[in-house]
């Protein structure tokens, strides 16, 4: 039964908890590994299949499968526990029941406080499989116009996966919120036509937030890995909304207490990027005046741009000539189960502009490589008026380090790309930012890329502040 709970308490989740997944890990006495298997291929008779879509959540429909699979499982579970359905019924009927009967033990959204002993990190483990070389739905599904993974589709899975694993390292029934994400980087390009391996687990524990890290590999027992990802979540009190602690994490192996390591390290660096951050009022600290002379120093690089341009080098443009955007009003038909707009939708939407914006830049299919820094700022409702804008942030024609990681990428020619997201009501004449987002792509050629330089003061300040936490990011790559 233990096992069982703790399999569970993704389903049975209730606030940031529509991000749902089986728990355990891979490899661990509380493993379960997800199959995914589309509904059209799965074989069921037609009054099975006419039942399942009676009970399918609406706001399910038109989500990758692997989420879409998540969502009925939680849903299901709720129902069963409010006695809409009883033993047999329903294709998750075991994981059901076994939520009714945690509910019953008394997790009714009470706040417990954490233990003193924390958790280990196989705790939170969760895996998931994806069946692309039996399931011609879902591979169809996860293929892009080039007959390689579509990795918008990848962030979305990633989103769902993150929350769940959070769940399952909390004790009682905090608020779960995103916080941002971190990174996520490519290894290299992955076969879609071969079975894939989604998991993850929590890998450090602060007083109030938590680092997890995710992974996609060619192998069920995490070999031959392709994929990581970073996400940090902070816990909130369920009434006062304000922080409280969260269970700390006891590593186990030494690759866990590297990576707990490394958190620690991104977490000191974070605050230091805070309180180095201008403020009105407050003196400049040493690294804002280096920021603000690299600004300088930028803008007169520009000069020949922005007063003679026809003498200016043409390997140089102005970053107002990269932006590219698009608008859209968010339907019922991306939200999540809490019914506002699901955040793996708007990171997919985000990445494919800022993919296209690489495209139109360097005139050649871009290597999509990392993405940094993805700030959750404000929610995103149905209805609201949504914004997209992007534009090359800066470049580095020569080449840069991304770090071991990612794999044949030295000397190719790099492209920053921001892309923000914007809530927008032409009502109030108001728009606020709810996400920010920094992509890198490799280009295939040097001769296409050119030098990115700001038009403005502004401008400058953006490109001098996003390098220098480029670096420091690159410090922090193994």
């Amino acid at each position: 039964m233990m096992m069982m709970n703790r399999a569970i308490r993704s389903v049975v989740a209730c606030n940031h908890r529509s991000l749902t997944a089986s728990g355990g890990g891979i490899g661990s006495p509380r493993s379960r590994l997800i199959h995914h298997s589309s509904p059209q291929l799965s074989g069921k008779s037609d009054s099975k299949i006419s039942s399942d879509i009676e009970h399918t959540p609406v706001q399910t429909l038109n989500k990758s499968p692997i989420v879409q699979k998540l969502w009925k499982t939680r849903d299901e579970a709720k129902r069963r526990v409010m006695g809409k359905l009883t033993m047999g019924d329903g294709e998750y009927s075991e994981v059901s029941l076994a939520a009714a009967e945690l509910i019953a033990e008394g997790r009714k959204g009470e706040y417990e406080p954490p233990s003193k002993l924390g958790k280990n990190p196989r705790e939170s483990e969760v895996g998931i499989m994806y069946e692309f070389s039996k399931d011609q739905y879902l591979l169809e599904t996860y293929r892009n116009p080039y007959g390689e993974m579509r990795f918008g589709k990848i962030l979305e899975d990633l989103d769902a996966l993150a929350g769940n694993i959070a769940f399952n390292h909390v004790e009682g029934n905090p608020l779960i919120v995103t916080a941002g994400v971190d990174r996520i980087r490519l290894r290299r390009r992955p076969d879609i036509n071969a079975n894939q391996f989604l998991s993850g687990k929590v890998t450090w524990v602060g007083s109030s937030s938590m680092e997890i890290r995710m992974k996609i590999s060619a192998n069920e027992d995490g070999s031959d890995e392709w994929l990581e990802a970073y996400f940090t979540f902070v816990t909130l009190h369920p009434t006062t909304k304000k922080a409280i602690k969260i269970s700390p994490l006891i590593p186990e192996t030494d690759e866990e207490r590297v990576h707990f390591e490394l958190g620690a390290v991104k977490a000191q660096a974070k605050r230091a990027a805070r309180k180095n951050k201008i403020q009105i009022g407050r003196p400049l600290s040493d690294e804002s005046l280096k920021i603000d002379a690299r600004a300088a120093q930028l803008l007169e690089q520009a000069g020949p741009l922005l007063k003679m341009p026809s003498l200016a080098d043409p390997n140089t443009i102005l970053m107002n000539e990269t932006a590219q955007g698009n608008a859209m009003v968010a339907q019922p038909q991306a939200r999540n189960l809490h019914d506002r707009i699901f955040g793996g939708f708007l990171m997919r939407r985000a990445f494919e502009l800022a993919f296209a914006t690489a495209y139109l830049f360097g005139g050649d299919k871009p290597r999509f490589l990392e993405v940094d820094d993805i700030s959750f700022d404000k929610p995103v409702d149905v209805g609201d008026l949504l914004v997209f804008k992007s534009r090359v942030l800066y470049t580095m024609p020569d080449g840069g380090n991304l770090g071991h990681y990612v794999d044949k990428h030295d000397g190719l020619p790099l492209v920053n790309v921001e892309v923000e997201v914007w809530v927008t009501c032409p009502e109030q004449k108001k728009a606020e930012v709810s996400n920010h987002l920094y992509f890198t792509f490799a280009l295939p050629e040097s001769k296409t890329c050119k030098l990115v330089l700001p038009a403005n003061i502004d401008q400058a300040r953006r490109q001098a502040i996003r390098m220098h936490a480029d670096e420091i990011q690159a410090d922090l790559r193994p």
